[in-house]
């Protein structure tokens, strides 16, 4: 199972949209096989969750996204998880030990999106 997380540098970023990169990690009976880094290719309405889709990822995880994004990627039969912080990597790896669950913490306004996920 492909997992896409967003992130900056290998720490995973507080809004969906905005993140420097994805870090793809490419999972099998509960290991992490490998892990490719692309650039974020714009953060554009719809874009985002159908080209990680396109790319093969059945998960995202991510701070914090919008409540649009989500519907697309719920849409395209991905999980998300939301409401995550600290290294993508361990993240993946709570995730896979069934650990890692979601907050829920859909960004309703972007004017507000660089306080996504902040308390």
């Amino acid at each position: 199972m492909k997992i896409a997380v967003a992130c900056n540098e290998n720490q995973v970023y507080g809004h969906f949209g905005h993140c420097e990169s994805f870090c793809i990690f490419d999972t099998e009976n509960g290991k992490i096989l490998t892990t490719e880094t692309t650039p974020n290719p714009g953060h554009k309405p719809g874009f985002l969750p159908n080209y990680l889709a396109d790319k093969g990822a059945k998960l995202i995880i991510a701070g914090s996204m919008g409540g649009g994004a989500v519907e697309v990627i719920n849409e395209r039969n991905v999980e998300v998880i939301i409401g995550v912080d600290g290294d993508a990597t361990d993240a993946v790896q709570r995730y896979l030990c069934g650990e890692l669950k979601s907050t829920g913490s859909v960004c309703h306004e972007h004017q507000h999106a660089d306080e996504c996920g902040k308390e």
